[in-house]
């Protein structure tokens, strides 16, 4: 059995992948361990740098049905005097896998087998053979590429020899969705306990989310399923109360372990999301940095596939995706630094809270914490252009509102086709090269002077960031170097 890239792992990188692969026409199959899909949901926030993902395949529009997120107390984020639009929005993991699911049965070409897992793996120079267990027993699939989006035990990431170094968990914790009485939902807030936390989410009718974590403690091992009468009996030593906890929906544990694996690639084989990177799960990070990585690998993966990407983009993966999710682990780890030891960091906290009163310092952390302030370091940018590179190369493209020969249209509707688009923005002023032997992979829009890009020309990767910009339409050399820096030579056709 062939297959071009075979993923294991059907959660939000898995899925995400799966559709930018989809997209470009490339063919993989989706192997899930779970048998059915979960009627629960681990995460509950989509970060604005994902929702702008989402939006620029044309995925989230459902996203916005979803209440936004006030704060995130206990780490003292908070998003107070912030642009409404970049606020992140509490939106069910679950709810997230259903869009790219759909969006992937949609393209056609990429295949979800559920209660399919990766249990062996062999590559070498033309491809990778992978095991595979199914209730019908063992079976080999040949493949060009394997991609590990495993979770934090990532099976593909130990197949590999890929290590994963970092600190172990110093806390147990366990979170659980339970049908709770009105009464008890409206006696808790979110509390910041001198062993821990206690934290109480109304999700829908009769359902509440509690997460409950005790510090500086051995954790229980993940092996062990959590009980309703382990978390009321958690629960009660942190807050000195007993409640009823009703019946639970979804009991799982997690931690404060912080790992990141020392390489995203083996050779052929990937690693994406939690198989990559694990930490103390606030702000709803670990999903949204898993959808980014899979958004940044898939088009890369798929140039390589067609045979026209350029030297180094594959390696371009782990250059650019690596300081992202250390600088995820570094902020995880000082959030979780401004809880615990409570009677010693009080003050440290009251400190934070002023400084977050200032705008610029909120607006830096969110950014932060929400993947605003990603800037890639575009290779394509040290070519033969004079001068330094324009103020929005390496960072994602605003989704600035366009007016074209065609009509009214916005920048995220261009990058719904998962190409490479070169703006002409400059009203015909701009002096731009024939960009024809590139066609097969860029998309060209020529549309009137956008106030919200601040650019004449713009040359955007098909994951939306900003590879090369120009300011007069003038840098031909630039902009040939930066093409051909990210969308290799040009064809011939």
């Amino acid at each position: 059995m062939e297959r071009t890239v075979v993923i294991a792992g059907g959660g939000p990188a898995g899925l995400m992948l799966a559709a930018e692969l989809g997209l470009a026409g490339v063919d993989a199959v989706v192997l899930e361990k779970l048998p059915e899909p979960p009627n629960w949901s681990r995460a509950l926030g989509l970060q604005w740098g994902s929702i702008e993902a989402l939006d620029q395949r044309g995925l989230a529009a459902p996203v916005y049905e979803y209440e936004q997120v006030q704060a995130f107390g206990f780490g003292l984020m908070r998003f107070a005097g912030l642009e409404q639009h970049l606020v992140p929005r509490r939106v069910p993991q679950r709810r997230i896998e259903q869009l790219l699911e759909d969006r992937v049965n949609e393209l056609g070409g990429v295949e979800l087998r559920r209660g399919h897992a990766v249990v062996g793996m062999v590559q070498d120079d033309d491809g990778v053979t992978v095991t595979v267990r199914s209730e019908d027993g063992e079976y080999p699939i040949r493949a060009s590429y394997l991609v590990g989006c495993d979770g934090g035990g990532s099976t593909v990431r130990k197949l590999a020899g890929i290590a994963f170094p970092g600190t172990p968990s110093t806390t147990n914790g366990i979170t659980g969705d339970l049908l709770v009485d009105a009464e008890s939902r409206l006696r808790f807030d979110p509390q910041l306990l001198p062993r821990g936390f206690f934290a109480l989410i109304p999700l829908e009718t009769g359902l509440v989310r509690i997460s409950a974590a005790e510090f500086d403690t051995e954790p229980v091992s993940r092996d062990i399923p959590p009980t309703v009468e382990e978390l009321g009996e958690l629960v009660e030593r942190l807050t000195g109360r007993t409640i009823d906890l009703g019946e639970p929906v979804l009991l799982s544990r997690f931690g404060s372990a912080t790992r990141q694996a020392e390489h995203y690639r083996a050779g052929r084989v990937f690693l994406a999301g939690d198989a990559v990177h694990i930490h103390f799960p606030i702000g709803g990070q670990g999903l949204n940095t898993g959808i980014q990585d899979a958004l940044n690998l898939g088009w890369k993966l798929a140039a390589h596939i067609q045979g026209w990407a350029p030297a180094g983009l594959l390696d371009s993966y782990e250059s650019e995706r690596h300081p992202v999710g250390a600088r995820v682990c570094m902020n995880t780890r000082a959030q979780m630094a401004l809880m615990h030891p409570l009677d010693r960091i009080g003050p440290l906290r009251e400190m934070f809270d002023e400084l977050l009163g200032l705008e610029e310092v909120s607006e830096h952390l969110v950014h932060m914490i929400t993947g605003v302030d990603i800037r890639y370091p575009m290779r394509g940018a040290d070519g033969p252009a004079a001068g330094d590179p324009h103020p929005l190369t390496g960072l994602r493209v605003s989704n600035a509102p366009l007016v074209t020969g065609a009509g009214e249209t916005t920048v995220a509707r261009t990058l719904h086709d998962g190409r490479g688009v070169l703006y002409d923005l400059s009203g015909g002023a701009a002096s731009l090269p024939d960009v024809s032997g590139w066609k097969d992979r860029l998309d060209k829009v020529t549309a009137a002077p956008a106030a919200g890009l601040g650019a004449a020309a713009l040359l955007v990767r098909p994951d939306g960031y900003v590879a090369w910009a120009d300011g007069s339409g003038e840098d031909v050399e630039g902009l040939l170097h930066a093409l051909r820096t990210w969308f290799g030579e040009p064809s011939s056709t």
